[in-house]
Parts: C-alpha cells; sequence; structure tokens
C-alpha cells in the first residue's frame, strides 16, 4: 500500500511539474551531420530575389539520421551569398522524427548552424510508449534536449503493474 500510495503521489508531482513545462531528451546531432541536406516533394518554386526555394506537396527532408516531413518546406539561404542553407521552414502536418524519437506540429523552424528547432502548434513529442504534448517544442540537436511549453500534458508508462 504504501509503495502504490509513493508511486501514485510521484506520478502527480511529475504531472504537476510537466503543466508549467518540461525538459526532456532528444535525439542529438553529431557534428557536421547538417551539412548536406537531401529533399523531395512534388513541386519546387524558386524566387531570386527573396532567395527562397520552397517544396511542396509530401515534402521529406533527410539529414543524415534526422527526417522532416510536411506539406511545405522553405529553404531559407545564408544572407553572405555563399548559397549556405540556413533554415528549414516546415508548415501543415509537420513530423520530425531523430532515432526513436518524433515529434509532430502545425510548424516547425529548424536552423540547420545552430542545430536548434522550434515546433509550435498542436505539439506532440513521442518517445517510445511515453506522449506529451503542448504548444511549443524548443528542441537543441547538438545538446540532445528539448524544452515543452504551454499546458504541457503528457502519458507515460511507468513499466510497474
Amino acid at each position: 500500500m504504501k509503495i502504490w500510495l509513493l508511486s501514485t503521489l510521484m506520478t502527480l508531482l511529475a504531472v504537476a511539474a510537466l503543466a508549467q513545462g518540461a525538459s526532456l531528451p532528444f535525439g542529438s546531432l553529431e557534428s557536421g551531420e547538417a551539412k548536406q541536406v537531401e529533399i523531395a516533394a512534388d513541386s519546387l518554386s524558386i524566387d531570386q530575389t527573396t532567395k527562397m526555394a520552397v517544396f511542396e506537396g509530401h515534402v521529406v527532408a533527410g539529414m543524415g539520421e534526422l527526417r522532416l516531413s510536411a506539406d511545405r518546406v522553405e529553404v531559407v539561404y545564408d544572407d553572405t551569398g555563399g548559397g549556405k542553407v540556413k533554415a528549414l521552414r516546415a508548415t501543415g502536418n509537420v513530423v520530425f522524427v531523430s532515432g526513436e524519437d518524433s515529434a509532430q506540429a502545425d510548424s516547425a523552424t529548424y536552423e540547420l548552424v545552430a542545430g536548434n528547432v522550434l515546433m509550435e502548434g498542436h505539439v506532440i513529442l513521442t518517445q517510445g510508449q511515453n506522449a506529451l504534448s503542448g504548444q511549443r517544442l524548443r528542441i537543441d540537436l547538438n545538446a540532445g534536449t528539448a524544452q515543452m511549453e504551454g499546458r504541457v500534458q503528457t502519458i507515460f508508462q511507468t513499466g510497474g503493474n
């Protein structure tokens, strides 16, 4: 009885802490992994004036072990004129996968050089059998960490009976 009560109390404390915002591990990016981005889509539009490339329709972007899929992905180039990709902005049915970790949201911005991902709108993070939801997820791929914000809710498996 004491073990069950302690287990229940610990679970409630963990859920209460998650309601304010949660820090959690997320897949990591090895140095240099984002040097190559491979993208497949139904269509591509390029605008030289705005220095933007827009992929639309069943977009899948691969960067090493990372996968980003969405309805639309804008490729943002570095302002220095070297043709380097600075960021990917994804909208519509966004799914970001790193190893066994996956997150889905309405939109995401992935800063390739910095290794940061910001996912917003109806975010659901899945890690194995555990799931978290919120309004915003900030991922630092270099550190392998994530921060969920905005009325965070969770379902997790304790492994006990």
